[in-house]
């Protein structure tokens, strides 16, 4: 799982390698509840509106609030808004299951993802990158949700599958610890993940190959936990 990010901090590189345009990035540096960007096929690129982009970029709350939710303002939304979805139990547990039947898939666009070294015995916060300088397309799940005062937000989670296996992810978080990881999508399958059913949403949830990424100790970077 992941709580803490690097967003991409330049406009043009969303548009290099995502195809999404038009929007500025409010933080390089990420946490929970943070406004943070990610991408996302607009709701009328089914119209037939050649105007429409295939993708856009939005600035969301980093922590997924159910358009279910009944909280009157988003200082209570959002307080405890998960950032990560499990993805073995999203699909009927609130407050993902509302973002997972709608099949409202979105990409965060990542520099770099960091989890704690815990071999040590004490957390040592490790940088996660690609191996070829790319950035980190994130697989997550998208809602908007209205307030009682009728204010619309956006927000955004990620998705993470299990990692006792994995090569590289299975040597991060405490012994004794489930071992996760975000599920970091292939750059071929960006479009067809924004595009895809409920049906087959498990079919992108798989994960990125250990060869592919480099892990990188970073000191005084503090490093939290949050899951549902």
């Amino acid at each position: 799982m992941c709580s803490h990010y690097t967003a991409l901090k330049k406009a043009e590189q969303m548009e290099r390698y995502f195809r999404a345009r038009g929007i500025p990035i409010p933080k390089s540096d990420m946490w929970p509840r943070y406004p943070g960007v990610f991408v996302r096929r607009p709701a009328e690129w089914e119209s037939g509106d050649e105007a429409v982009p295939e993708r856009e970029a939005v600035v969301g709350h980093w922590g997924l609030i159910s358009a279910r939710a009944k909280a009157d303002d988003l200082s209570k939304a959002g307080k405890k808004a998960p950032i990560n979805a499990r993805s073995e139990t999203a699909a009927t547990k609130y407050p993902f299951d509302n973002a997972w039947r709608r099949a409202q898939h979105c990409i965060i666009p990542a520099e770099a993802i960091f989890e704690p070294d815990w071999r040590s015995g004490k957390a040592v916060a490790t940088q996660f990158r690609r191996a070829d300088g790319a950035p980190l397309g994130i697989a997550g799940l998208w809602d908007k949700w209205r307030s009682a005062t009728g204010e619309w937000v956006e927000s955004y989670t990620m998705l993470t599958i299990n990692a006792d296996q994995h090569p590289l992810f299975k040597d991060y978080h405490q012994s004794g610890d489930e071992k996760r990881m975000v599920v970091i999508l292939p750059d071929g399958v960006y479009g067809d993940w924004l595009t895809a059913s409920a049906a087959d949403t498990t079919d992108f949830l798989n994960p990125y190959p250990a060869e592919q990424l480099v892990a990188e100790p970073v000191t005084k970077t503090a490093v939290s936990t949050d899951e549902e």
